[in-house]
């Protein structure tokens, strides 16, 4: 049974709407390949995000948690993948000579499917969302039957709300997109989200979650 549902939905709104790699990923992916990409990274994270809420139901992801190696383990993993984007990032920022025309006609390599894997692997790789699902979820079910199924529900709620903020955040991006790619612009927001993206990676080894 689930308590106090509109709680639960505010409490969610407010880690959602703050700023994170998700953001800035979705971001990148939607100048790299228009909207269809940051919908598509959208969409791969909140994929990530209904994975946990199924590992979070079933008790997987408090086995993870509890086990500090493995948990290590996933936080270096995500890390260094955001590390790896952030610098992929940078040099595209550094490489940058193509003139308005051939940006316009070649945006990027990012394909659906690749910007879809990026949001994905960005998810799975965050151990705080093993926090954030076993610590936050269980707070909102009731004491009545129904644990699993009310876990798995709250779960795939909060990545609908995820899918939902993201996918906005990317058709508003890709509205001023043209701009972008019309200026210098773009080669200062590469360098701007390569290097957010690595400071989040770097942030990421090292705090403790």
């Amino acid at each position: 049974m689930i308590a106090h549902l509109p709680a639960f939905v505010a409490v969610s709104l407010l880690v959602i709407v703050t700023p994170g790699q998700d953001t800035a990923l979705t971001i990148r992916n939607t100048l790299l390949a228009h909207r269809g990409g940051g919908v598509s990274t959208a969409l791969g994270v909140a994929t990530g995000q209904g994975i946990w809420a199924i590992a979070t139901s079933a008790g997987l992801s408090v086995l993870l948690a509890a086990s500090h190696p493995l948990f290590v383990a996933l936080r270096i993993a995500g890390a260094a993948y955001l590390v790896y984007l952030g610098l992929h990032a940078l040099r595209d920022a550094v490489r940058r000579t193509a003139t308005h025309r051939e940006a316009l006609t070649h945006p990027s390599r990012m394909t659906s499917l690749r910007a879809f894997r990026q949001g994905l692997l960005s998810n799975l790789g965050n151990p705080k969302m093993v926090v954030f699902f076993t610590s936050l979820l269980p707070q909102f079910v009731g004491p009545g039957g129904g644990h699993f199924s009310a876990l798995l529900v709250l779960g795939l709620l909060f990545a609908v709300m995820t899918f939902t903020w993201l996918a906005l955040y990317a058709v508003a991006v890709a509205k001023v997109r043209g701009w972008v790619l019309r200026s210098r612009v773009r080669r200062v927001l590469d360098a701007i989200t390569g290097t957010v993206l690595v400071a989040l990676g770097a942030r990421l080894a090292t705090e403790r979650v």
